[in-house]
Order: C-alpha cells, then structure tokens, then sequence
C-alpha cells in the first residue's frame, strides 16, 4: 500500500472519530436545550472544538442537526429497538418494546429525557429537512409498534384488538406524558404510571395477562 493511502486512511479514521466525538455532544445537548440551539459555534463551545473543525465536518448548521438526529436514531435503536427483537414478533416483541422505551427515558439515554420528543417539540412548527427528519423517525417508530401490534392479533394473541394504528397511537401517546412528567418533576412515578397503563392497554386487546404482566417489572420483557 503507498504512503498516500496510509496517510488518507489515517486522516479519514480520524475524520470519522471527530464527528462521532462532536455529534455525542450535539445529541446530548440537544435533548436538554433543544435541536435548535445545535448551532456550529455552539457545539464547538460546549465540546471544546474550534468551530473551524466543526465547520469542516458539517459544513452549515442544517447538516449539522440532521447529523445529530441520525446519530440520535442510531442511539434510540441500540437501547430500544434492537434489544427488543430477542424476542419473536408478536406480543412478546411488543412488550419488550415497552419494557425498552420506558427504560429509554429513565436511563437518561439522552440527559434530557426523550431526544425525539424535545426536538419534535422545538421543530413541530419551523418546515424544512431537520423537521422532516424528525417526523420520519416518529413515523418509523410508531408504524414499528402497529406492525408489532398486528403480528400479535394475527397470530391470535391480541385477539381483542381492532386497530393496531389506533393502539400505536395511545401508547406512544403515553409515552411523551410519561416522558413529559418525569423530566419536568425530576420522578420516576410516572414510569410506574406508564408501565401500569400499557400493561391495562395490552389486557383490554385480549393479552395473555401472564406476558401482559412482564411490562410491569423493568427487563424481564427480554429474559426468554
């Protein structure tokens, strides 16, 4: 391998190492002041980078906020989505789903509670790519929990259910009060509230209470 090669490879390794490094930042600030404060000099502040370096990875504030919500994905997907699918699809995968994103919040996966829920919240009316980026990652989550839902009544163990989308509405509806309140009031009663309410949604679509129960204490949605 030539010489040139080694020094690209190199600078390019280092490259993608100072962006993971800036974007863990933006993330996390992000969640706690908001996606619209993710500005270039902002994070070059805030993780002691010269903004010229940040410039340099991102090039304009835009990129640099759709950046931090595909990092911001990527994180929510390695504490919620991907655990969950230990187990089969179906109700057993949907409870874990639960499990995993009341955990998400409590966690503190983002210091600020749920990234999508306050960028969402800070974007909801400003069009343009960084909100559409944030809606599609909604979308995708809450279409994840209905196609959840659905294998469940399919397969005969939410016999009772009618309408998986209308289930995946209420229990991400849930989810953003329980979010909401236990930032907000800095306590985990509503993370108990919300475990109870999923567990009592599952029930009324005809949920097996024995595995409807397993919402109720933290992990044991994932234990085979």
């Amino acid at each position: 391998m030539q010489e040139s090669s080694v020094t690209a490879d190199g600078r390019r390794l280092r490259g993608d190492a100072s962006r993971r490094s800036v974007l863990a930042v933006a993330v996390d600030l992000a969640s706690v002041e908001g996606l619209d404060q993710v500005s270039i000099g902002r994070i070059a502040s805030v993780s002691l980078t010269s903004k010229s370096s940040v410039a340099t990875l991102f090039g304009t504030k835009e990129r640099l906020q759709l950046a931090a919500v595909a990092a911001a994905r990527e994180r929510f997907l390695d504490h919620v989505v991907d655990p969950a699918r230990v187990q089969p699809r179906g109700i057993r995968r949907l409870v874990a789903l639960l499990d995993r994103s009341v955990a998400y919040s409590q966690d503190r996966v983002f210091p600020g509670g749920c990234f999508f829920s306050a960028a969402a919240a800070d974007f909801h009316s400003k069009p343009g790519k960084v909100r559409d980026a944030i809606a599609a990652q909604l979308a995708d989550w809450v279409g994840y929990l209905a196609v959840s839902a659905r294998y469940a009544h399919e397969q005969g163990e939410l016999p009772a259910l009618d309408d998986p989308d209308q289930l995946a509405f209420e229990l991400q509806g849930l989810f953003e009060w329980m979010n909401l309140l236990a930032t907000i009031r800095d306590t985990d009663e509503p993370y108990v509230r919300a475990r109870r309410a999923y567990r009592d949604r599952l029930l009324a679509a005809g949920a097996d209470p024995a595995i409807a129960d397993l919402v109720l204490e933290p992990g044991a949605a994932l234990r085979p």
